[in-house]
């Protein structure tokens, strides 16, 4: 288990024998504090964390880093990496400077433990823990689709390893250290994801994760406002290809021609998988069934292997596909692939609820882009019933705004009977309808969430099917919590 001990090699590279305090996990929120832990106080532009470091201390926590003078806390001193204490207090043991490994403190107190910064020690921290481990990792990235397929991978490496999994969204330069230090050296694989918003993101993540298996769902729009194009969130993802080792795994998407380009730029070995028979691993007559999940045949080394999984929507076979793959070149059979697929736990972020009136809610509201859009929009066909689109903007598109909405637009009039929008760029989505051939009457736009709710509690029938979906900033969920309080 990671220990006080470690945290202060990892900063200071100086080992304390007698620091033996463990800290099960690191947070940055005061109200996920557990006992022993490390609360990493970080400054925002809107909410400081030190100002919750005594809340943090009264909930459990052991230690706190920081940045700022913590006057009311005993605090040692780490800047520049040295180990000192601060104040200087020579009727105290604890606050004796420490000059070597051999002298002799009481960690047991709570205590601050200030550096230069919170966000960087908390890195290092976990590049030093990372390095200690003898585990493999996984690292997942791509434009949709990373955090169901680290789900599903997860579950099936879990049949037969002890295996973390990177909690919800945590994929970033603050989210994936945390969720090292939650590792102990009992767990054999660790299966993170890795987001991207700037060059050289992941190659930093990958620096501290040193993943053996990386995996590539596609390349979509979505963030491209902040990267710039396609080929700039291409040339992103495919840090962390490089980042692999010789002896390393690349799993990559063929049917995504950004992501099969990837193969000229890894030293690791190359597994394709997708929908072509080109792929090392690829699947072919895939059916749809509804809120049953899919049926399908998967293709491995001449071995058709006919399967059912409980994953919902025609899209999620790449979910399969890449969860296959990844245990695959980890030597689990079959069976055991299969074993964690079947769990139920790996599906898509999306409730699927009733209102008082008997029609079918899909919230999945989480986030939004035209990949997932549509890929949302093609399991609302699979369903019986009147359909209805309720869908919002999508945000962060950059250049691709206009097209991703249209395109999403397009697919609408061919899904859904009646289509009812949010926010200024669903207009797109709405006008692309229309000119697509859907009826004007049957489309409601809208600038709140409330008139929408009002319209849905009056309109919903038995047997409708209702997809809910637009960037998490809409906070569109809002309209499903609406309608199941009342269901």
């Amino acid at each position: 288990m990671f220990t006080l001990a470690d945290l202060l090699e990892a900063l200071t590279t100086v080992r304390v024998p007698n620091a033996t305090t463990p800290i099960v996990e690191a947070v940055i929120d005061s109200r996920q504090v557990v006992a022993n832990s490390l609360f990493v106080a970080i400054p925002g532009e809107n909410v400081d964390g030190h100002d919750f470091i005594p809340e943090a201390f009264k909930r459990g926590a052991t230690f706190a880093l920081t940045q700022k003078e913590t006057p009311d806390f005993q605090t040692l001193d780490l800047r520049g990496g040295h180990l000192a204490a601060s104040p200087l207090d020579l009727s105290t043991p604890l606050f004796l400077r420490v000059e070597n490994a051999e002298s002799t403190f009481d960690f047991s107190a709570p205590l601050c433990l200030r550096v230069d910064n919170t966000v960087s020690a908390l890195q290092q921290a976990a590049r030093f823990w990372r390095r200690k481990l003898n585990l493999r990792v996984v690292g997942i990235t791509g434009s949709v689709g990373k955090s169901t397929t680290k789900e599903a991978t997860a579950e099936v490496l879990g049949v037969r390893y002890r295996t973390l999994r990177s909690p919800g969204n945590m994929n970033n330069e603050i989210g994936l250290p945390l969720s090292i230090l939650k590792l102990d050296s009992g767990y054999e694989r660790a299966v993170l994801e890795m987001g991207f918003y700037v060059p050289g993101e992941i190659q930093f993540l990958c620096d501290i994760a040193q993943p053996h298996i990386g995996v590539v769902t596609n390349i979509g729009t979505v963030h491209a406002e902040r990267a710039g194009s396609q080929e700039a969130i291409a040339r992103g993802k495919s840090e962390l290809i490089q980042a692999l080792p010789e002896d390393g795994v690349a799993i990559l998407n063929f049917d995504d021609p950004w992501v099969r380009k990837m193969e000229e730029k890894t030293k690791a070995r190359v597994f394709f998988y997708g929908l072509s028979p080109e792929a090392d691993l690829w699947a072919d007559q895939i059916e749809g069934l509804g809120l049953d999940g899919i049926r399908f045949r998967l293709h491995y080394k001449g071995e058709t292997i006919h399967s059912h999984v409980p994953m919902i929507g025609r899209h999620s076979v790449h979910t399969v596909l890449r969860a296959a793959a990844v245990a695959l070149n980890d030597g689990l059979t079959w069976q055991e692939i299969f074993e964690g697929l079947s769990r139920g736990r790996t599906q898509l972020r999306l409730a699927a609820v009733r209102t008082k009136t008997g029609a079918l809610i899909l919230d999945d509201t989480y986030n939004a882009s035209p990949e997932s859009m549509l890929a949302a929009l093609s399991l609302l066909d699979e369903l019986e019933g009147r359909k209805i689109a309720v869908l919002g903007d999508m945000l962060e598109l950059g250049p691709y705004e206009r097209q991703g909405h249209e395109l999403v637009g397009m697919r609408v009039a061919q899904v859904a009977k009646i289509l009812l929008t949010l926010g200024p760029r669903a207009h797109m989505i709405a006008d692309s309808a229309r000119r697509a051939g859907m009826k004007p009457s049957k489309i409601y736009e809208f600038e709140q969430s409330e008139p929408i709710t009002d319209w849905l509690n009056k309109n919903l029938a038995s047997g409708d099917a209702v997809l809910i979906k637009g960037s998490h900033g809409l906070r569109m969920d809002r309209i499903t919590a609406a309608l199941e309080i009342q269901s």
